[in-house]
């Protein structure tokens, strides 16, 4: 069986949050209370079939709101790689906490893909409790909702294919319906975890992130991000500033956007 499509996979920062320590990133804490800023990226496959972005941020008033440095439009940060957004064919929600799914009405000619789980678990009863439902935002949850009922909505039941060398997984534990995207790249399967790991360090050392529905799931998720990667080093998390000082910049979006693959 011949292998399938090779994509290019890169990362995009748009956000930024630096009143953040070790403790407050770990389940159970840290000792060495240092800083531990975060980074807010969107991904993007790119490869024969097309173009699929992973993820589509907030805006500078979500920022503001929130208390978080906004950098930059996720969609400025595509055009650096040359992709108009009202061309990206696919849109991949890894969940539909209010970082990762604002700025739907930014990709017109998407489908979204999204876990039925994700949207049972958002709009459910855990939502009646206000430490699960602080990382959503009603409108985010709305748009989502419209996008079914438009018909440019699909929903997946654990693991699903978008197309030759791309697949979706769900695995839980930072909300119950978290999915992360399989890449088949030049250097074998990537794997963009979101925020199945907030950090590298995270599943490095088989320690949650606090912020969880599940932690069995979450450690049980760790085990499968690194069945699903050829290589560990090949987990890319979803909010790691090492992301950019670890993989080359892309020409031209210094600072912007690196290469993953």
């Amino acid at each position: 069986m011949s292998d399938p499509e090779v994509n290019e996979v890169y990362a995009v920062r748009f956000a930024h949050h630096a009143a953040r320590t070790r403790a407050e990133n770990f389940l159970g804490g840290d000792p060495h209370d240092a800083p531990m800023p975060f980074d807010y990226f969107v991904f993007v496959v790119r490869g024969p079939s097309g173009t699929v972005v992973v993820d589509t941020g907030f805006d500078a008033k979500v920022a503001a709101k929130r208390g978080r440095q906004h950098l930059r439009c996720p969609t400025e940060g595509l055009r650096c790689l040359g992709i108009a957004p009202d061309a990206v064919d696919d849109v991949v929600l890894t969940h539909l906490h209010y970082d990762h799914c604002g700025n739907q009405h930014l990709f017109p000619r998407a489908r979204f893909h999204l876990q039925a789980a994700e949207m049972a678990y958002a709009t459910g009863p855990c939502m009646c409790h206000a430490v699960l439902r602080g990382g959503y935002d009603p409108d985010d949850i709305a748009a989502t909702v419209r996008k079914l009922f438009e018909g440019g909505l699909t929903y997946h039941d654990g693991d699903g294919a978008l197309r030759p060398g791309i697949t979706v997984h769900r695995v839980g534990g930072h909300t119950d319906g978290q999915q992360v995207v399989r890449v088949w790249t030049r250097q074998g399967w990537l794997v963009l975890a979101s925020d199945a790991t907030h950090f590298f360090e995270n599943f490095e050392r088989n320690l949650p992130f606090p912020w969880v529905y599940h932690v069995g799931a979450t450690l049980d998720g760790f085990r499968r991000l690194r069945s699903l990667a050829s290589a560990e080093t090949l987990v890319i998390p979803g909010h790691d500033p090492e992301i950019m000082a670890r993989f080359p910049t892309v020409k031209g979006a210094e600072g912007i956007a690196v290469r993953l693959d």
